[in-house]
């Protein structure tokens, strides 16, 4: 694996190495001993996987509150998507700011999400299916969100949005008053 620094305090893009023979490709995609010091102190708990079919189309903007605050590893595992984090801790240097990655089955990457950031995706080719892992259980007490569109953040989707669930159009937009989480 290879680890970089994202703009956002706490967030960081893997590279996957493929070990590759005859038959295909084997990869790690997770390792405790080499993710330690990324996620220190958690445990994955619950892996996710879905499935988008049509591009364009928005997920997100979710996280979890305290004390159900969790961080997530995203990979794609088939497709391709722009993966967006918003940074939503009222004591970091990033408060408000986002940031996106493009994940795809060929570049062969995923992103840590730290806890206190909200996480969504726009797939950006059909049938786009992506792997989640948490460290802490999905808990609806605690979920809560931010609407993908809100001009607060401005997040930059770079297609026409096609689908959002009704869901996610529901999130409440941020005011100037907003303090974080």
């Amino acid at each position: 694996m290879k680890i970089k620094s994202l703009p956002i305090s706490g967030a960081f893009e893997i590279e996957l190495v493929d070990f590759k023979d005859s038959r295909g490709t084997f990869k790690r995609l997770f390792c405790s001993k080499e993710l330690n010091n990324l996620i220190p102190s958690k445990q994955i708990v619950q892996i996710n996987s879905s499935e988008t079919f049509q591009k364009g189309s928005i997920r997100g903007m979710h996280f979890q509150t305290k004390p159900k605050a969790e961080t997530k590893l995203i990979h794609c595992i088939s497709g391709e998507v722009f993966d967006v984090m918003i940074d939503l801790r009222k004591s970091s240097k990033t408060f408000l700011q986002w940031h996106s990655v493009k994940l795809s089955s060929h570049l062969n990457n995923m992103v840590i999400i730290p806890d206190g950031c909200a996480h969504g995706f726009q797939v950006l080719s059909e049938n786009s299916r992506l792997i989640y892992f948490h460290t802490e259980f999905y808990s609806p007490e605690y979920e809560s969100g931010i609407r993908y569109d809100d001009p607060l953040i401005g997040i930059d989707w770079p297609l026409e949005i096609d689908f959002v669930s009704d869901r996610d159009k529901k999130h409440q937009l941020l005011t100037e008053s907003f303090k974080g989480i």
